[in-house]
């Protein structure tokens, strides 16, 4: 079983890729909102910013462990996990095999986010939208704008595409194709 890692922003499409590759392709998934807790992210985003980006501090350790359970104990082909920072967190870096970053235009991730939050409950999303948006306007935009070209660096497959989640998926599934192929030389 090959363990593939979409990674991207915030409103990069990977939930939705994830949800159709998975679909498809009749595979388990992992998704890191599910495993998110107050203590995952470090608690001053600004100074995390500031001080270098230490991929280290993100935490999920049952995301971790439900991997490795997941890998010992499926015989799928694939599983597809969200994992918005690829290969760069140490804990997760042994267990996938392949990262595929989506990295639409920013314009576009931010949008979905905002459709996002005004499709939640009404009376949530203003306050949550406000409160996303000053985040983002302060420290997000550049959180995310870093924490991408680290993931580049180790990613197998990028794409750019802001096409629907059906061809994108069609896509990665061309290119999966060619990560099994023997290689002749």
């Amino acid at each position: 079983m090959k363990v593939i890692a979409i990674s991207g922003i915030s409103g990069s499409g990977k939930t939705s890729l994830i949800n159709q590759l998975s679909k498809e392709l009749f595979c388990d998934s992992l998704f890191f909102d599910d495993y998110v807790s107050g203590n995952t992210y470090p608690k001053a985003m600004e100074l995390w910013l500031e001080t270098g980006i230490d991929f280290s501090a993100i935490k999920t350790p049952p995301l971790t462990e439900e991997l490795q359970e997941l890998k010992n104990s499926t015989n799928r082909d694939y599983l597809f996990i969200e994992e918005p920072f690829g290969k760069c967190r140490k804990v997760m870096s042994s267990l996938i095999d392949n990262v595929v970053l989506l990295e639409p235009p920013m314009e576009v991730c931010l949008s979905r986010v905002i459709t996002r939050h005004l499709n939640s409950s009404p009376s949530y999303s203003t306050e949550s939208l406000a409160n996303y948006l000053n985040k983002y306007n302060d420290y997000l935009r550049e959180i995310y704008i870093k924490v991408n070209d680290e993931v580049r660096q180790d990613s197998d497959l990028i794409i750019k595409s802001t096409q629907q989640v059906e061809f994108i998926s069609m896509q990665i599934q061309q290119w999966l194709k060619t990560l099994s192929s023997p290689t002749s030389i």
